[in-house]
């Protein structure tokens, strides 16, 4: 169940960077200051490869960080030095935090479905098709809204999501506070309320004058930070006091020591619920991406939830935790492939194995929502104990969890010298594989084909007006490139029997 997932469907996915910013290739190594395909893997990597046929990849204990060259995080502007202190009495700051957002009522559903699916980024269309766009996601919105809504009823009747992110944003603010530094907190979701365009609303009503921009995804994606950040993209080119606006993006933060050691402590928490804690496997249990974003588009995702799951694993180490682990990618939607291997099929695996015990760990979310409480809690859980898993486990989301909370604090306060400021970061904490910049530097280096993005819905209108004219044309206009498309495939149908297509003999 995915329906607060990002269920990326896409047709065909261009080159979104050049060749120079890409990731190596599937089957290759990460290594020192270059990138290997060789069969010999260099001492201290961790390889990255796998097949449809094997089984759920484990990973080496030697860290792939150390394998990586040191990142340094670049910012926006031309000035070659950044200041010494965060900012001055005159700034007033604000912080944006991006998620994807999830409907509040089972009403919510489809228009929630609707905008996701109408994002370029989830389901991106060939250049000639893409006047199909909105007809589509009307198609698949309506086509899932009734098990999508009972997924939403099992868990209460609608999405936490929101609430919860009100809550980390209250969290951070009073952390920022605490750390002298006051500033404002904004909540802004793609596909759902409060939007990203009503934050910024606000943030222009508030006079904010230095920015900083915190995805609430550990790990980026193009599909997740980077559809967020083309959005703001859209909305600060269009607005004459957003372009003078300072800003700048923390578009990863999974290699943070304070993100790393609250999901080691839940991680320790849980495994002392077991009977036989160091008999137990931990699983990782990340949102999946399509393969062609990684591979055709070099998306940095899967070489970032790698490097996260190693990172925790070393923290682990350090605490004389030294359980089996794996990784697998759920949530995957459609016909294409997606990252592998995938969490069904890896829990069906390791029950045929023999593991008898099993700690689910949701890696790539920090708030719970659909995917862990159904997804995972209910349809992963079953799974398992029908494939001979008999004891199952699983850690809770971070949601407003301490460690986490003031490490998210410590990420904004060390952005701050950089907002509007080219600079090389001197800062001693680890750096991730996607630095700090501005947007349109994260979306020239990891998304170069931008496309328009639609205004979200959030209401459905039907009857003679221009809106209802409007898509009732593009319903009818896909329906007949449908029955087109049918008719010439099969042979078959009305306009051949009215002798306007010739029969098939």
């Amino acid at each position: 169940m995915a329906a607060e997932s990002i269920a990326m469907l896409p047709w065909t996915i261009s080159s979104a960077v050049p060749s120079d910013h890409r990731l190596p290739p599937r089957g290759g190594l990460l290594c020192g200051s270059h990138s290997h395909t060789s069969a010999a893997p260099a001492r201290n990597c961790v390889v990255a490869r796998y097949s449809s046929t094997q089984s759920a990849l484990l990973f080496s204990k030697n860290s792939l960080r150390k394998c990586l060259p040191p990142l340094k995080a670049l910012v926006a502007s031309e000035n070659l030095d950044a200041p010494s202190t965060p900012f001055n009495g005159e700034d007033k700051v604000g912080v944006l935090l991006l998620n994807l957002g999830g409907p509040e009522t089972l009403d919510d559903v489809q228009p929630f479905l609707f905008n996701l699916f109408a994002d370029p980024d989830i389901i991106r269309l060939p250049r000639l098709f893409r006047f199909l766009q909105k007809p589509l996601a009307q198609f698949i919105s309506v086509l899932r809204a009734p098990k999508s809504k009972e997924g939403y009823a099992s868990i209460g009747g609608g999405s936490p999501l929101r609430r919860i992110t009100d809550a980390q944003a209250e969290e951070l603010r009073k952390a920022l506070y605490a750390k002298d530094v006051p500033a404002k907190v904004y909540v802004g979701m793609r596909y759902w309320h409060p939007f990203t365009e009503e934050a910024i609303e606000q943030i222009k009503r508030d006079g904010i004058t230095k920015l900083v921009v915190l995805p609430l995804y550990p790990q980026f994606s193009i599909s997740t930070s980077g559809s967020s950040l083309r959005l703001l993209e859209s909305i600060f080119r269009e607005d004459e006091y957003l372009v003078n606006m300072q800003h700048t993006v923390i578009p990863s933060w999974y290699q943070r020591e304070g993100y790393i050691t609250a999901m080691a402590n839940l991680i320790e928490k849980e495994l002392q619920r077991f009977d036989s804690p160091e008999k137990v496997m931990i699983f990782f249990s990340a949102h999946g991406v399509p393969l062609a974003y990684v591979e055709e588009a070099g998306d940095p995702y899967k070489a970032e939830m790698e490097e996260c799951i190693d990172l925790i694993m070393e923290e682990l180490e350090k605490r004389k935790i030294t359980n089996a682990y794996t990784l697998a990618y759920q949530s995957r939607v459609g016909p294409v492939e997606w990252l592998k291997p995938y969490t069904d099929e890896t829990i069906i695996e390791l029950g045929q194995k023999g593991v008898k015990r099993l700690l689910a760990v949701p890696i790539s979310f920090v708030s719970e929502h659909i995917e862990t409480l159904e997804e995972i809690d209910v349809e992963y859980k079953e799974l398992a104990l029908k494939s001979g898993i008999e004891v199952w486990g699983r850690v809770p989301a971070l949601g407003c969890e301490a460690t986490f909370i003031s490490d998210l604090a410590d990420a904004v306060i060390e952005s701050l010298p950089y907002v509007g400021a080219m600079a090389v970061s001197h800062l001693e904490a680890r750096q991730s594989l996607v630095p700090l910049g501005s947007v349109e530097e994260l979306l020239a280096t990891y998304d170069s084909q931008r496309r328009e993005l639609p205004a979200p819905v959030t209401v459905w209108e039907w009857g003679w007006t221009k809106s209802a004219e409007t898509w009732n044309g593009r319903a009818a206009m896909l329906a007949v490139v449908v029955l087109l498309v049918l008719e010439v495939t099969t042979g078959e149908g009305f306009l051949h029997q009215w002798g306007i297509l010739p029969l098939h003999r």
